[in-house]
């Protein structure tokens, strides 16, 4: 079998977890989601910056598009 013929997953991560209804969880529990959604949010925003450094280091190696591209 093919990855094509594979079901596709609908949605991403962020809104499965966005529509889970939170009403079985302790607030001892949701302290814990919370602190793992935010070192979640910090490690997409440590990838995020290297992805855009990386960018910008290729631009200026190779002559990338120009602020305010024509």
């Amino acid at each position: 079998m093919d990855e094509f013929d594979l079901p596709q997953i609908r949605g991403d991560a962020a809104s499965r977890l966005a529509s889970e209804d939170l009403a079985p969880y302790s607030q001892t529990e949701l302290t814990q989601r919370i602190a793992l959604l935010e070192a979640e949010i910090a490690r997409v925003k440590g990838h995020r910056d290297k992805a855009a450094a990386h960018r910008a280091a290729a631009d200026a190696l190779f002559g990338g598009p120009k602020a305010g591209g024509t």
